[in-house]
This record gives C-alpha cells, structure tokens and sequence, in this order.
C-alpha cells in the first residue's frame, strides 16, 4: 500500500486539468506516441468539441521513482459548477489533491469552491501553478494569491505548462512524495466504496470502486449494503484510457472496476459500500448526498408518436449521468413529455443535446424552472416544480423560493456593473473583499430563479469574460411571487407560464408579449397575445391578420360592389377568429427565456 497514490485533479473551468492529464499519461508510458490524443480522459464527442469535462474519469498508471515503483491512481473531475457533484464523487475516493490555478487568470470562484470539498474530504492539496510559458503569465503574483485567498502555503507550488510539458517530471516525483499513501487493513473483512458506476452494452452495470480495507476477488460472493443483495464478481479490471487490465483482485488503497452482471445501473448506487457477503464488515465507509437537481425543464418531444422513445432515451442516458431524475408530464399545448431536473443550465443543454444526438430525437424543452415551496391556508406545504402546477391564489398562505450563495471574483474595473446586475437579480450583498488592488470577491445570497437563465452569460458579457461564478445553495426564503400566463388567441399555453416576483410581473409581462408577437406566426384573423397575473391581462400585443385583396377582380365599377366583398370578408375573419387555432413555432417555447 505505501506504493499507492490516489489523487484527483481540481480546477476551474479552463485551467487546464485534461491537458495535465494528457501529459501525464505520456510521461508514466501508459499509452504510446501513436495512440496518444488530446483530452485523452473526455471519452464523449460533446466533451471534445466543447473542451470540457463533463463526467470524471479514472486511470491506473505506473511510475516509477528511485528505482521504486508507485501506481498512481489519477482522477480528473470537471471544473463547470453543474458538474461539481462529479467533484465530490471524486475527492471521497482520494487521499490527495492537485489544485490547478492559471497562471495568468489566478484564483477563481470554483477553485474556492473545488478546494471546500477537497478540505472537507481532509485530503492533502498541492498547489500546481499551470500555463506558467504564456506571456500574460504571473506566477509569483498567482502564488501570493493562492496563499491570500485560499489560506495555502504556495511557497513550495509547483510551476508547470501542461501544454509543453514543462515540470510534469517534477510534479509525478512530488505527487510520490507529498501525496499520502491509502490507509486500510488488507486483512480485515471487504469493505469497497463505490464512487462511480455506469453501463456497459457488453458487460452490464459497472462499479467503480475503492477498496478501503480486505480486498475484492474474482469470484467473490459480496453484499451490497444499502439493500443487502448479494451478487458474485464476474471479472476485476484496472480502468486505463485504452484498454483496461484485467486482475484477479483489486487490494486495499486500489481502485478498480467491479463487473457484477448486473442489468440495471440503478442497482449499483453511488456511495454504497461493497462488503463480503460471509463475513461482512459492520459499518460502512460513508455516504455519499445524491445529486439535488436545482434547475427543472419540460422535455416534450416534437413529433408527439415519439413519446416512448423518449422514455427509452432518457432510461439509458440516467444509466451513465446518475444525476439526471426525471417524471412523466402532460401539457395541453405540448402533449405527452417529461419534467426533468437538472444539477444546472450547461447539465440541461449537455442532456438535451446528448438525447438529440445519440438518440436521433428532436425536442422541445420547456423554459427551466427552480422547485416552489407553496404553504396552504389550511396549513400544508405543497413542492411545485412546474409553473402550470400552482393551486388558485385564493389557497396560498405564502411561496418560498430557493435561494444560492453567489461567490464572483472579478477585476475592480466591472465591479460597478457587476454589482449593479447583482441587485438587479434581488441580490443581497454578503460579503465583499479585495483580493488584491486589481480583483475583488464578492458574495451574494440570490434567488435560484433569477441565475437559471441567462446569468451567466450575462455576467460574461459584461466582465468581457474575466468574471468568474459559483454558487452553492443555502436553503428557501419567503418572496412575493405570482404566476404570470401567457394566452394566446384566448387560450392559456401552460408551458409558456412563469413564475416572477410581483414587482417584476409588468415589465416580464411586457417583455413577454412583446417577443411573442416577433415569433407568432400571422393568421387569416387578428391574434391576441395577453400576459395575464389569474383573470387579470397585465399585457397584450396583437399580430395583424394577413391582408387578402378580395377586391383584386374588380377593374372599376361601382363602389358598393367592392364595399360587399370587403364586409363579406370581415364577416368571415370575425367567424374564423372565434373557431382558429394558432400553431407556435419551437422558438415560443424559449423566448420566456430572452425577456430582459
């Protein structure tokens, strides 16, 4: 075991964890010149041609150091704050920590975040600086920072570039020396925690597993001991980017891949603890908080025959992303569907964008939404994730509202329009401090509701992208909330229906009705287009009918001939508005989304 380093790298989004990776994977040997790619690790399409991590991904590597030789365990987690329930998977498995902070963009608001839960799961951190070739870069200054912000001593942080390789050969040799080996009893009763699991066409549901005490053999009779089942391991293999090693036993302080035949991943749950089912050990290793999905969407496919399909779709996407839950839901303008929760706005486009790839399927996603604590008159408390959902005012004792803790670092030239975007999103200043003359930390408490949209790029755009974010949530607050629907040539359209702060309603009523008209298609009638807070039109804007000259086949005459033709049409435009039927174009469903 003192051979053993299990590690994970943690980063900020960009900061160069895959290609640290990469080069590590060269410099232990495990894959060769010709086999080697970049982002060796991110196995999906969509994380290549995005350049991000979406799933962690684990790799067993030998290195060898004064003619002693370590296997090193290698976990690189995403760094997008969608995907840090991935981090937490990750960090619970390991006994160390590579913190990666850009050389020229310093300490940002999910490396804080990332080095959290690497403190909470008591892992040794060592401060790596990366991209120290760029021109822009300042290590010296990053390292002040490290020590500043986070509270690390950075005297002794690694300097590399990733991309060139410089320091990789010193960091592995640091990694064996600073990284603690696994502690655990290998003669103890089995006790495997697994930290991952998906599924496999061939082989079934596979765990990802660690072994903290004893060992797992080929063979073996274990027990599950969240539910007690009991199954047999059908095969052990070491996870490699190419091709995994097959073993006999994976021992204690390794990590390994345990094949147990079975058939749905749900089974394999992360966090649960694999003993040996004659002797089992008697408590656990720990659980894991599963994943609370923040953001909810209608999933509603376009060609409305499809509905299984989605089904089956969705069936096998949660078998690799365990965070995704979703539930069957109806909707009068949208047919049969799903309500799916989502850990975020990028967790929500990866979803939707994997199911129309793999899956072959076209879909219509609904405006997110964040889950409503509605408390009744008669004293009940009622969970509402779906706008259409919400009981009659008349009912409502008061609504609470999920609220984050904003973390912003940014440099002090945006500070004003930062902050200004901040209270304009019912922010709640909480904590302000200067990191240094040029970058400040801000913290906020903000409603859920108000970042799921389009906060992000909002605050991209107006930092010009030097603005960093992350957000944890700290429970429900009560707030002064309405529905606010949408009717459409008299009808309510239920997936078009938001809910917004009473102070906001008018102007998002306006901006609502306003969009609407750009994109709802003109009749042969007059189509109204009304905002309306229950029985009460906040907003309308109305599409002008389609003009048809009916008096194109009179060449003169008398007047009174075209003056019938036109009353005769009018009489026929009041008969059609009362009996037609307005069909909305895909991009209705995301305009609630554009109204600022």
């Amino acid at each position: 075991m003192k051979h053993i380093r299990n590690f994970s790298i943690i980063a900020h989004i960009d900061h160069g964890k895959s290609t640290l990776a990469d080069r590590i994977i060269q410099e232990c040997g495990a894959v060769s010149e010709r086999e080697m790619t970049s982002q060796m690790m991110d196995t999906m399409d969509i994380e290549q041609e995005r350049g991000i991590t979406i799933k962690a991904q684990s790799v067993r590597l030998d290195y060898v150091k004064d003619g002693e030789h370590y296997i090193l365990n290698l976990i690189d987690t995403p760094g997008h704050v969608d995907f840090s329930y991935e981090v937490s998977k990750s960090l619970a498995s390991s006994d160390g920590a590579l913190l990666i902070v850009d050389a020229a963009q310093g300490v940002e608001a999910q490396t804080i975040a990332n080095v959290y839960l690497a403190l909470e799961n008591d892992l040794e951190l060592l401060p790596v600086i990366n991209k120290i070739d760029l021109p822009a870069a300042e290590p010296e200054r990053v390292a002040e920072e490290i020590e500043t912000t986070i509270g690390i001593d950075a005297s002794d942080a690694l300097m590399i570039s990733a991309k060139s390789g410089i320091g990789i050969h010193e960091l592995l040799d640091a990694i064996v020396d600073r990284i603690p080996a696994p502690v655990g009893d290998p003669n103890a009763a089995t006790k495997a925690i697994i930290y991952d699991s998906w599924f496999d066409p061939y082989l079934g549901a596979l765990a990802l597993v660690r072994v903290f005490d004893g060992q797992v053999r080929k063979g073996q009779q274990v027990m599950l001991m969240s539910n007690k089942e009991q199954h047999q391991v059908l095969d052990l293999m070491y996870p490699h980017p190419l091709k995994r090693q097959k073993t006999s036993a994976i021992e204690s302080g390794e990590i390994g891949i345990v094949v147990l035949g079975l058939k749905e991943v749900s089974t394999v749950n992360v966090g649960d603890t694999i003993t040996d089912a004659k002797h089992p050990t008697q408590e656990s290793v720990g659980e894991y908080e599963p994943a609370k999905p923040f953001v909810f969407a209608g999933i509603y496919p376009i060609d409305t025959d499809r509905f299984e399909e989605l089904r089956d779709a969705l069936d096998k996407l949660k078998l690799n992303d365990s965070s995704l839950s979703y539930e069957p839901e109806t909707s009068v303008a949208l047919g049969f569907g799903f309500r799916v929760g989502f850990l975020g706005m990028l967790h929500m486009e990866v979803v939707k964008e994997r199911l129309e790839r793999e899956f072959n399927l076209d879909l219509i996603a609904t405006a997110p939404s964040v889950v409503y604590h509605v408390y009744l008159k008669d004293g009940s408390m009622v969970e509402v994730q779906n706008p259409s959902e919400l009981p009659e005012i008349n009912h409502i004792e008061h609504i609470e509202e999920p609220y984050v803790r904003a973390t912003v670092i940014t440099p002090t030239e945006y500070l004003g329009n930062i902050m200004n975007l901040l209270i304009g999103k019912r922010g709640i200043q909480e904590k302000m401090d200067y990191m240094n003359e040029e970058r400040v930390l801000l913290e906020y408490a903000l409603p859920m509701n108000e970042i799921v949209v389009d906060f992000y790029d909002t605050l991209k755009s107006i930092s010009k992208g030097y603005a960093s974010f992350d957000y944890e949530p700290t429970g429900f607050r009560e707030g002064d909330l309405v529905k606010l629907d949408l009717k459409i040539a008299g009808d309510v359209v239920d997936a078009l229906s938001i809910i917004v702060p009473r102070s906001a309603s008018l102007s998002r009523g306006r901006a609502l009705v306003k969009n609407m008209k750009e994109i709802v298609p003109r009749q042969l009638f007059e189509v109204a287009i009304q905002a309306s807070l229950g029985n009460k039109v906040i907003a309308r804007e109305t599409v002008k009918s389609m003009g048809k000259n009916v008096t194109a086949k009179c060449y003169g005459g008398d007047i009174t001939r075209k003056r019938k033709l036109l009353e005769k049409q009018k009489a026929g435009k009041k008969r059609m508005k009362s009996i037609g039927k307005v069909q909305l174009p895909q991009e209705a469903f995301m305009s609630v989304l554009k109204m600022d």
